[in-house]
């Protein structure tokens, strides 16, 4: 007969959770959002996790435009999402509309999305099992849109991409 190990919920005081959060974001960059889903998780009310997130943030810990950025550039170069993608995933994390607008604008206005979304549709090409060009052309386009991509942008890359 096999006994059920039953875990508890961990919970944390504030002063904890701020020497936990402190070596984590030490380690990686963390959002404001990420640091109060996991205060959440510790069980810390809400007034605390307001007073823990305010000194990481005041002692530069967190700051949600340097993660961003880092986020951006990762997404871009590292996974070849689209503009759409890192926007609503940056939203996800907690990240303000305001932040994101003045972060994701520049970035992308640096790097060739174009060239971009071409060079990872030749790629997916490569792979890509179809019976007919319809067919290979609709499967480029959603799997553009399934990185982020706009549709109008897609549908002309995978219609050159077909034709060659």
């Amino acid at each position: 007969m096999e006994q059920k190990v039953v875990r508890t919920k961990k919970t944390k005081t504030a002063e904890q959770a701020l020497q936990s959060l402190m070596r984590e974001c030490a380690r990686s960059e963390r959002s404001s959002g990420d640091a109060l889903r996991l205060m959440k998780r510790w069980g810390l009310s809400d007034e605390d996790a307001a007073k823990v997130l305010l000194r990481l943030q005041t002692e530069r810990f967190i700051d949600d435009s340097r993660y961003a950025e880092a986020f951006v550039r990762d997404k871009l170069n590292l996974s070849g999402w689209g503009a759409y993608k890192i926007k609503m995933a940056l939203r996800t994390k907690g990240v303000s509309k305001e932040i994101i607008e003045e972060v994701v604008a520049p970035m992308l206005a640096e790097t060739d999305m174009t060239e971009r979304l071409e060079e990872i549709m030749r790629h997916r090409m490569r792979t890509l099992k179809y019976s007919s060009p319809y067919d290979a052309k609709t499967k480029l386009i959603r799997f553009a849109a399934s990185r982020g991509y706009e549709i109008d942008e897609a549908v002309e890359c995978a219609s050159k991409i077909v034709n060659e």
